[in-house]
């Protein structure tokens, strides 16, 4: 049925989208200080697994415009899109590439966060499944590809406010309220809570496996010889 006004983008859809823009800066940010901040940017490192764990369950789980194969960016789509014949609801050819650039940029990024130390005090969760020679190589990739993420996250914004400004495309306001006004289309429909359900206990699990607690505890330290005086 058609409509000027559409629930666009369902509940689980936009807390994900908030919470991963918070966690994602708050990465960066404790990241790029380091210091006290590295095993706060370590726990937030396991909330974003998390979250995207949680996503690409919803994706194929969730409600209409939430689903992958409804923003899936083809080579035909965007070459629809780039000639201005492109009259979709949801996200466009552009945006689908940036959601699923973000999404395999970001898991790049935190797996191999998992496995880093920073040579002084930090090691990931999973560090000891792996020997030091490849910890640092993987090392060397999440600190460069964080280089790429704030590129990537700092083209997502000039892009919803170019879409804002030039356009008149409020992106924003949809993805606070879920509804999108002075569009045709068909409300989302599915994305229940049975669906719900497992996408968070998908998720959870994700976490627990990511943050090395099914890990056996290391073995103490053996007490330290004292060598006699004499």
């Amino acid at each position: 049925m058609n409509s000027q006004r559409i629930r666009l983008w369902d509940l689980p859809t936009r807390l994900f989208h908030w919470l991963l823009a918070l966690a994602v800066i708050a990465a960066i940010v404790s990241g790029q200080l380091g210091g006290k901040l590295i095993d706060l940017h370590g726990k937030i490192g396991l909330a974003i697994i998390g979250l995207i764990a949680f996503r690409i369950v919803w994706g194929f789980a969730g409600s209409t415009y939430a689903r992958f194969a409804q923003f899936f960016p083809t080579p035909a789509k965007i070459k629809v899109y780039l000639k201005g014949e492109w009259r979709g609801v949801g996200h466009n050819p552009l945006g689908g590439l940036s959601v699923f650039s973000l999404i395999f940029l970001l898991t790049v990024q935190v797996l191999s966060g998992l496995f880093a130390n920073d040579d002084i005090a930090f090691v990931g969760p999973l560090f000891e499944l792996i020997d030091k020679s490849l910890s640092d190589r993987l090392s060397g990739i999440h600190e460069l590809l964080s280089n790429v993420l704030i590129a990537l996250v700092v083209l997502h914004v000039v892009a919803v406010a170019f879409h804002g400004h030039f356009k008149k495309d409020n992106l924003v306001k949809p993805m606070i309220t879920g509804w999108k006004e002075g569009v045709s289309g068909e409300s989302a429909k599915g994305g229940g809570m049975v669906a719900l359900v497992v996408a968070v206990s998908i998720a959870g699990a994700v976490v627990y496996g990511a943050s090395g607690a099914w890990l056996p505890e290391p073995p103490p330290l053996l007490p330290a010889v004292e060598t006699p005086s004499w």
